[in-house]
């Protein structure tokens, strides 16, 4: 059997992964499809130090403590993500640099985050208390998750109603890794 000799194999691969990957991020597995997100959202209330309560982990974020989300405007009217923790395994604090966009209008907390160029995920606030003093957040799956608040701790009440929203929206909350605030 004779072989066609493809003049451009590494293109035809690196074309058919962009459409497929083009495909996969317009599917409807995105949390976006499945879960209404924070209405009314006002980003400047949003802006400023958030103490991570709660995620499921992964690697970006594996034996972390102490971590952080600090949000601020950016020139361009992005917003400014410096994502900080403290390495327990590694002794050292590790801090990523990103930016957040608006996935629809401003007053929709829908937002797309990037710490890799061009790469966006999503950042869905699906719950806030009216204070603007804790939070929840979705991922683009039920592979990301995040509890934030303005203190190093979140009331029960606020928790238990959290933990209660993520697993009604198939999250594993058993999953969930505490994070460590001293």
């Amino acid at each position: 059997m004779k072989r066609k000799n493809l003049k451009y194999p590494l293109a035809a691969l690196v074309g058919f992964g962009l459409m497929y990957g083009l495909l996969a991020c317009s599917s409807n597995n995105k949390m976006s499809s499945k879960v209404k997100v924070v209405q009314n959202f006002d980003s400047e209330k949003y802006l400023g130090q958030w103490y991570e309560i709660a995620r499921l982990d992964f690697k970006y974020e594996k034996d972390l403590k102490n971590v952080t989300a600090n949000y601020s405007k950016r020139e361009d009217g992005k917003i400014k993500v410096v994502n900080k923790g403290y390495n327990y395994v590694k002794n050292k604090w590790e801090e990523a640099t990103g930016k957040a966009k608006f996935a629809d209008s401003e007053k929709s907390a829908a937002l797309k985050v990037s710490f890799f160029g061009p790469f966006y995920s999503e950042y869905n606030v699906v719950m806030l208390d009216p204070d603007y003093q804790s939070a929840l957040v979705f991922g683009e799956s039920t592979d990301y998750i995040w509890m934030l608040s303005r203190s190093k701790n979140l009331p029960e009440t606020t928790k238990q109603a959290y933990l209660e929203f993520a697993k009604k929206h198939g999250y594993d909350v058993s999953k969930l890794v505490w994070t460590k605030q001293d």
